[in-house]
């Protein structure tokens, strides 16, 4: 029913926004610090990839009044503008996970060559690249949005209460052949990429003999963690772009999969966690100082107790300061 897609959307979102903002704000702080210290290609990739998920929760709450209020109240300009900014930092993800990816493996498969070229000049290119295409690649939601006759669109889509859900034949035409690409350029493709790197990352570092085991607990958290979100967050959704183009038409079920995409921003500070060392240092530092606050609580609350005068001693006392 309608109203259940409203509530299970509402739960997924506010799961995403109560979860991720922190983590991400946390991930944000460290990074900046990190990166004006001494920057380093990851450093500059994870600190990228951390914004887009940023972006991604700030723009979340509209999505999350539309489920709270079951349709879409806000202006129709607005709905593309959130719509636009929600795929854009989707896609750019997939394409800075697998940047990292490719980072982490010619580390250890190419030691020597690799740290004496990386820059993060490099790094910064690379993402502000992936950051135009996917800006461009998305701005077919304001083509697909505008290219009827701009009331007949805005009336059949508040017709239907929703943002970016229905479709003429004309904008179905731009649409299908797209998603298409979306599949191929933004999932398939560095899925296979990530893939190769993570997998030879794991068998090189599991052939080297003197390498740390929390090294190696740590290259697999990564590259597991990846893979995840790459099948839980994006796979979902790319293939409904694949059965909608076979088929020429949109399946009931891609609202479902759109939804897994959101969990990308609460799944990413694991992925941050394992790839740097300053985060986990600031994630340690900062559990220390909630657990000794808590376990300070108790003894304030028992410490007024124990060092307050009885009542006999406040007697006595009270009877000595009059002799």
């Amino acid at each position: 029913c309608q109203y259940c897609n409203f509530h299970l959307s509402n739960s997924l979102y506010g799961i995403t926004l109560i979860t991720g903002l922190p983590a991400n704000l946390l991930a944000f702080y460290t990074f900046v610090q990190k990166v004006k210290q001494n920057a380093k290609p990851i450093d500059v990739l994870l600190l990228s990839l951390n914004i887009s998920d940023l972006i991604f929760l700030f723009f979340l709450p509209l999505r999350l009044k539309e489920a709270a209020d079951m349709k879409w109240n806000m202006s129709y300009f607005l709905c593309s503008v959130s719509i636009f900014v929600f795929f854009t930092t989707i896609y750019n993800s997939t394409f800075l996970l697998t940047a990292i990816g490719v980072e982490r493996y010619l580390g250890v498969a190419f030691p020597i060559k690799y740290k004496i070229k990386r820059n993060p000049r490099h790094a910064v290119t690379a993402s502000v690249m992936f950051w135009v295409i996917s800006i461009v690649h998305c701005s077919v939601v304001f083509i697909v949005q505008y290219c009827s006759p701009p009331n007949t669109t805005i009336h059949n889509e508040f017709k239907q209460n929703s943002c970016y859900g229905v479709f003429n034949e004309e904008q179905m035409t731009i649409l299908m052949p797209f998603r298409l690409e979306l599949f191929i350029v933004f999932f398939c493709i560095p899925l296979i990429i990530c893939c190769f790197c993570y997998i030879n990352f794991i068998l090189i570092l599991s052939r080297l003999p003197h390498v740390n085991p929390k090294k190696r607990f740590r290259a697999i958290g990564l590259a597991l963690g990846t893979l995840l979100v790459f099948i839980v967050c994006f796979m979902p959704f790319s293939v409904s772009h694949l059965v909608g183009f076979i088929g020429w038409y949109s399946p009931n079920w891609r609202v479902y999969a759109l939804l897994t995409s959101t969990f990308n921003a609460c799944m990413d500070p694991f992925i941050f966690y394992f790839s740097s060392s300053a985060l986990r240092e600031t994630f340690k530092h900062c559990l220390q100082g909630i657990v000794t606050r808590l376990s300070c609580c108790p003894r304030a609350l028992c410490c007024p107790q124990k060092n307050r005068p009885s009542a006999k001693e406040n007697t006595q006392s009270s009877s000595g300061s009059f002799l």
